[in-house]
């Protein structure tokens, strides 16, 4: 396998640290359990190695967020200045604070590359500086900084057994990116943000105007049904990473993958109306979700 961790291996070496790794993985887990259900539920059911491997990317992948869009965070260019050197600090032994000492222990661990994590925060810090995309490849390159990158990752904790995991698992995070843009576009409105590309908007004759106003024209929804089919392509394009992972972890991105098309089938049925209350699953949905994705893992 090009990466197939057993459960309970040693790491390859033992950083110094500046806090316990046992109580950085907890708090890593606790933050992902708080603040990230739709991605607990299905992480939930890994070993634990690989378990607290995924919380501990959460943990960082969050952390370069919330400089992004945390209000009060004075000066956020030079906080992500520090965050690539904490992440530079990580993989060269010295991790810094919970998040990383964890993520420290995950990089050795299931031998994470490092390019992937970095532009995982090139992703959030662009977003201090583009509103506004022309063009769905413009949209794309986004969508593989932000979450393409992290189905790289996810992929070397998994364990995956052909590199040809790599370009599904990059389908599956655009087709997850784009899910979460459809479903945010009036709470990223609301920080005067656009996500749909301009070119598009102007296909469908949606004014920006009527986004940032968060109004549900005919022309909106059209669009919508636009974006969702393509969202469901890429989605398509990801069904063959499954059988190329870890049997024991392929039902975890099988769940992810199953709540993402819930929610894009929860926009249809509000009639592609994303703005007003957020849509969100219940936890009887996740959970039916999961026990799907657990079944037909043992059938890829």
């Amino acid at each position: 396998m090009a990466n197939d961790v057993r459960q309970g291996a040693a790491p390859s070496g033992r950083a110094a640290a500046s806090v316990p790794l046992d109580a950085a993985y907890a708090a890593c887990e606790a933050l992902t359990r708080s603040k990230a259900r739709n991605f607990y539920y299905p992480i939930a059911g890994l070993t634990r190695d690989r378990r607290l491997a995924m919380c501990a990317v959460y943990a960082f992948s969050r952390g370069a967020d919330d400089i992004a869009d945390e209000p009060g965070i004075e000066d956020r260019p030079a906080r992500f200045t520090d965050y690539r050197r904490r992440l530079a600090a990580a993989f060269d032994g010295s991790p810094e604070g919970d998040t990383f000492v964890a993520l420290a222990d995950a990089i050795r661990r299931f031998r994470i590359p490092r390019r992937p994590l970095e532009e995982i925060v090139e992703g959030a810090e662009q977003d201090l500086t583009v509103a506004r995309y022309a063009t769905f490849d413009d949209l794309r390159a986004y969508c593989a900084k932000v979450a393409s990158a992290v189905g790289l990752v996810c992929i070397e904790i998994f364990g995956y057994s052909d590199p040809a995991a790599r370009a599904h698992a990059e389908a599956l995070g655009i087709g997850m990116q784009l899910t979460n843009i459809l479903r945010d576009v009036g709470e990223d409105a609301r920080r005067g943000r656009v996500y749909l590309p301009a070119d598009e908007l102007a296909r469908f004759g949606v004014a920006e105007a009527d986004i940032l106003a968060e109004r549900a024209t005919p022309a909106f929804r059209e669009l919508l049904r636009f974006q969702i089919a393509r969202a469901r392509e890429f989605f398509a394009n990801s069904e063959g990473l499954f059988p190329l992972l870890t049997r024991k972890a392929r039902f975890c991105p099988l769940a992810i993958r199953g709540l993402y098309l819930r929610i894009l089938r929860k926009i249809e049925k509000r009639g592609h109306d994303v703005f007003g209350e957020r849509i969100a699953l219940s936890g009887p949905a996740k959970v039916a979700c999961v026990i799907g994705a657990w079944f037909r893992a043992w059938g890829c």
